[in-house]
Parts: C-alpha cells; structure tokens; sequence
C-alpha cells in the first residue's frame, strides 16, 4: 500500500460551506471543460489536485471500465472518468436540483455514454443488479454512507472481479473494509482519499 500527501488544501469540505462556480475536467477528451458546480450546502466537488492524484492511480484501468459515481454532485468523478475513455458512467444523484444540473452538462458534453439517476443513492444499490469495474464514493461525510454503500456493492454483486473502488472521507475514519483491500491512499487537509481493489476472499 502507497500513501501520498497531497498538498495542504483550504478544506471546503466541512459541512455548513458552500461550493459555487466552476470544477475543471483535467483530462482526455474534455479536458479544461468547466463543469457548473450548484450553490448547495455541504456540496464538496473534489478538488483537481486530488482527481490528479486518482485518475493518476487509475489510468491503465479507465479505457473501457464501466463506472459509478454514486454520490455524484457535480459529476467531476463520473465525467473525468468518461473523458478518459471509460465505457459508459452511471450517476446517481439524490438531489433533484444537482440531478438537473447533471443532466445538463451531460447535454453541453454530448456525453452519451453517462445515465444520470435521480434516486437516493443506497436505495439504488439495494435495488440495482449492475456491475461496475470502478465505482467512486464521496458521499457527504459522518454520516455511515461509505460504510453502508461497501457493504452493498460487495454483497450484491455489483463489483467485477478485481473492480476499484474510490472512498473519500472525513480525518479518523476506519480505514477497513470487508471485502476491499486498501491499495493506496492520500490526505488532503481533513479528507481521506483510499482506493481499493476488490478481494471476493476477504468477504
């Protein structure tokens, strides 16, 4: 296992601070396309140096992965992905205003490959059959949901054999998953990157 510091960042991802403007797509095909980012509290778009830091990670396994981003907010995650030549990204999104928002960068892009999914986000993964090669989880934080949406994804079959899954998090939370297997992790301020790979042994 690897772990990065990434450099310092004002940490915009404390609940109560609201995220306004533009999210920067970093790389492939859309790369410098600016994403409109909804005036929402608690609204936490992962800042470019991080999605440097992961995609980074991930670059030998994008091309053809099939994708979730399962708290998708902005869509920064699902849509860097599809630019660097995922197969297709499904977004699920449960707010009906950042669902929107969505649904109208998917248009400006002519992402055809994204399914952007208006639904509560762990009723979906109850619910939903789908398999995924990389799925992306930064859900709003302390609140359990990482925890609860692991235990789904390895449980339902929604993960591919050796299929990577993307967590961010407050400082201090458990690192362990049953089931995944930590391969590298970063820190940024009070966020906690980790990307893991799917281990069915450990389940």
């Amino acid at each position: 296992m690897f772990a990065v510091k990434v450099p310092k960042l004002k940490d915009e991802r404390r609940s109560g601070m609201r995220a306004a403007g533009k999210v920067r797509i970093i790389g492939g095909e859309w790369r410098g396309r600016r994403l409109a980012v909804a005036d929402k509290p608690g609204l936490r778009p992962t800042p470019d140096r991080i999605r440097e830091t992961l995609f980074n990670w991930l670059a030998a396994v994008v091309p053809e992965a099939r994708c979730l981003d399962l708290f998708a907010g902005t869509g920064a995650l699902g849509f860097e992905a599809l630019s660097r030549g995922a197969r297709c990204a499904v977004l699920v999104e449960q707010n009906r205003q950042l669902a929107q928002g969505l649904e109208e960068t998917r248009a400006v892009l002519a992402a055809e490959r994204a399914e952007i999914i208006h639904a509560e986000a762990i009723a979906w993964l109850a619910n939903s059959h789908e398999p995924f090669d990389i799925v992306f989880l930064d859900p709003p934080f302390r609140r359990d949901y990482v925890k609860k949406a692991c235990a789904l994804l390895t449980n339902k079959g929604h993960l591919t054999p050796a299929a990577y899954v993307y967590t961010e998090t407050e400082q201090g939370a458990p690192s362990r998953v049953p089931g995944l297997m930590v391969l590298k992790q970063a820190h940024a301020g009070q966020v906690e990157s980790r990307l893991y790979q799917y281990n069915v042994r450990e389940i």
